[in-house]
């Protein structure tokens, strides 16, 4: 461990309101009027916060996002390594969390000064509690790329994941993502999208995935996180006829090869090689039960 510097100070990562402000943690004004430096991502945010929580910052207030974190990390070091209090907050939510934060807080623990936290709203967790989904195990995934192509890589990689996933996605972008997801992940995947939450315009929309996707095609407004059921457990072994038979009925339904044995290894529960696998074996099969042509 890096030995520690000689009168350090205290990085507090502070949980801001989501939505609704009386939601803002009591140890949150108290730290607003103590830090020597409050370093946030957006200052007017922090202007509209500090206003209707009735505090005024008693220390210098500097933005931190991430246009520019990487060079104003080093400047919060050192002012940490001095012994000042440094209170990190973003627009909404917990600092790290899909906003700027980790990169402050890994050169603080590198430097060995303690970090440490106000407890705050999250986003990830109240969504995953009114989903009405599996809670005990989750893995959160933030945004996804807006590229097609390497969204749709990111959701095969995890189609087979048992544990409920958790994102994050723009309003503009929802429909697409959510019509990403029925196919990468299946249909009739559970999933609920939760918009606007602890707001006035608070929804929650629970349904299959294909469902969500048409809704959605409508045009959402507002701040979205979108819960997904984890992949469900295979109780039975499917046997290579039947992955087979599976993969035709998606073909003849329109869909390409790759993109049929990839939906028919998720909702079967096995590699995407033991289904591929399959379809050459059978189609080797097919070949060779077939007359030669006659030789001249």
């Amino acid at each position: 461990m890096t030995a520690a510097v000689t009168g350090t100070g205290t990085l507090v990562l502070a949980g801001t309101p989501i939505g609704e402000i009386a939601d803002a943690p009591p140890r949150l004004a108290a730290e607003l009027a103590a830090a020597d430096i409050v370093a946030a991502e957006d200052t007017r945010r922090l202007r509209r916060l500090t206003q209707a929580l009735g505090v005024q910052p008693g220390g210098r207030v500097v933005s931190y996002f991430e246009g520019n974190e990487a060079a104003r990390t080093p400047e919060l070091v050192e002012a940490l390594a001095g012994g000042a209090r440094v209170l990190l907050v973003t627009d909404a939510g917990m600092p790290s969390v899909s906003d700027p934060g980790y990169r402050l807080v890994a050169a603080a623990v590198e430097q060995d000064i303690r970090v440490t936290a106000v407890p705050g709203p999250s986003a990830v967790l109240t969504a995953l509690a009114l989903s009405g989904l599996p809670v005990d195990r989750f893995c959160f995934e933030g945004f996804l790329p807006r590229k097609a192509g390497e969204r749709m890589g990111k959701l095969r990689e995890v189609a087979a994941e048992r544990r409920t996933l958790v994102y994050f996605e723009a309003p503009h972008r929802l429909a697409d993502t959510l019509a990403a997801m029925a196919e990468a992940f299946g249909a009739e995947r559970r999933a609920a999208v939760c918009r606007e939450l602890t707001k006035t315009y608070e929804e929650v929309r629970r349904g299959p995935l294909a469902e969500l996707a048409a809704w959605a095609a409508e045009g959402v407004r507002g701040e979205i996180t979108v819960v997904v059921a984890g992949a469900p457990e295979v109780t039975e072994e499917i046997g290579p006829e039947e992955l087979v038979r599976q993969v035709r009925v998606r073909e003849e339904a329109g869909e390409r090869r790759k993109e049929a044995i990839a939906a028919v290894a998720v909702s079967a529960g096995v590699p995407k090689r033991e289904v591929f696998d399959a379809v050459v074996a059978a189609k080797n099969a097919e070949k060779a039960e077939k007359p030669g042509k006659p030789k001249a």
